[in-house]
C-alpha cells in the first residue's frame, strides 16, 4: 500500500469530491480515479461511493480513513524528526491532554522556551486519558496529561501541582444559582450535562455519590465549551472543572460542589522514548518549571 495513494484517498475523503481533490493534489481526475480504483482492487473492498451529492465513504472506507490518518501523521512526524536532527533546536512538540487548567503549565514552559528557541512549535491534541495513552503508544504524541492511574512500567510521569475542582456551571437564573455552594443532594433529579464517558451513570454515581436512579442525564459533551453552550440555553446543569469557562460579567456562574471534589493530573511520556531535540528540551524545561512552581 503506497503512502502516496493513501494521501490521495484522504484528500478525496476530506473534499468529498474527486475533481476538487485532484485540483488540490495537482493531478488529473482520471489519474486520481485510477489510483484509487487500484487501491480498492488491492484491498478487495469498495472504499468510496460516487453520487450526485458527492463522494461518501463505505464502512471499509471509514476504517481505512482512520488508520490512514494515523499512518500519514506518524510518517510526517518521523520525517520532521529526521530533518530537524541538526544542531539547531527546531520542530514540533506533540502533546495530548484533556480539558484542564493544568495546560497553563504547558503554556508557561512553551513561553519560557520561545525567546531562545523560536523554531519550536506545538501540536496540542484534546482527548481523554485512554486516547492520550493510546497515542503515546503509537508514537503520535510525545507527552500527555492524564487523570487516571497509569502503568509505571510503560510510562514515566510528573505529578502536576495544580488541581482541578469539580463543580457546576449554570445560568445565573437557574434555581441552584442562588446557593453559594452546591451539595451533592442538590443534584438529585436535576437535568445534568456531563462529560462523555462509558457507563456514564455508573461512573457519575461513583464520582459524586448519587444513586444511579437519581441521575438524570440531559446531555453529554466531550468539549466543555459545547457543554457550556447547552447550559447557557437552559438545558440543565453542566458538571465540569473550574477555570475552564470564563463566567466574569456574563449570565453564567460556576459553583463548587460540597464536599469538594478535586482531580489530580499527571504529565506522562512513554519509557525509553528517544525524543527529538525539541521534545527533550521541552521536558527538561518543564521539569525545571515544575520544581520552581512547587517552591
Amino acid at each position: 500500500m503506497d503512502i502516496r495513494v493513501l494521501r490521495y484517498f484522504l484528500a478525496v475523503a476530506r473534499e468529498q469530491s474527486y475533481s476538487v481533490a485532484a485540483e488540490r493534489l495537482y493531478l488529473s481526475q482520471p489519474t486520481l480515479s485510477r489510483q484509487l480504483k487500484e487501491l480498492e482492487e488491492e484491498l478487495g473492498k469498495t472504499l468510496l461511493i460516487r453520487s450526485n451529492k458527492g463522494v461518501t465513504l463505505t464502512e471499509e472506507g471509514m476504517i481505512l480513513r482512520k488508520r490512514a490518518e494515523e499512518i500519514v501523521e506518524l510518517l510526517d512526524k518521523a520525517e520532521q524528526e529526521v530533518k530537524n536532527s541538526s544542531d539547531s533546536v527546531t520542530g514540533k512538540v506533540y502533546i495530548g491532554a484533556g480539558e484542564t487548567y493544568a495546560i497553563k503549565l504547558i503554556a508557561d514552559t512553551a513561553k519560557h522556551l520561545q525567546a531562545d528557541n523560536p523554531g519550536i512549535s506545538y501540536n496540542l491534541y484534546s482527548a481523554d486519558g485512554t486516547d492520550v495513552l493510546e497515542r503515546l503508544d503509537r508514537g503520535l504524541i510525545d507527552f500527555g496529561i492524564i487523570f487516571q492511574p497509569y502503568d509505571s512500567t510503560k510510562y514515566e510521569g510528573i505529578k502536576i501541582p495544580l488541581k482541578d475542582t469539580f463543580g457546576v456551571l449554570m445560568r445565573r437564573d437557574m434555581p441552584l444559582a442562588e446557593k453559594d455552594i452546591i451539595k451533592l443532594s442538590d443534584l438529585k433529579g436535576q437535568p445534568l450535562i456531563v462529560p462523555r464517558q462509558q457507563n456514564h451513570s455508573t461512573q457519575l454515581s461513583q464520582r459524586i455519590g448519587i444513586a444511579e436512579e437519581d441521575i438524570k442525564i440531559a446531555a453529554e459533551y466531550n468539549l466543555v465549551y459545547n457543554g457550556s453552550v447547552m447550559a447557557a440555553e437552559g438545558m440543565g446543569y453542566c458538571l465540569c472543572f473550574d477555570r475552564l469557562i470564563n463566567t466574569e460579567g456574563g449570565n453564567m456562574c460556576f459553583k463548587s460542589i460540597e464536599p469538594k471534589i478535586e482531580a489530580e493530573s499527571t504529565f506522562v511520556w512513554k519509557r525509553y522514548t528517544v525524543f527529538t531535540k525539541a521534545a527533550s528540551l521541552f521536558l527538561s524545561q518543564f521539569r525545571q518549571d515544575i520544581d520552581n512552581y512547587r517552591e
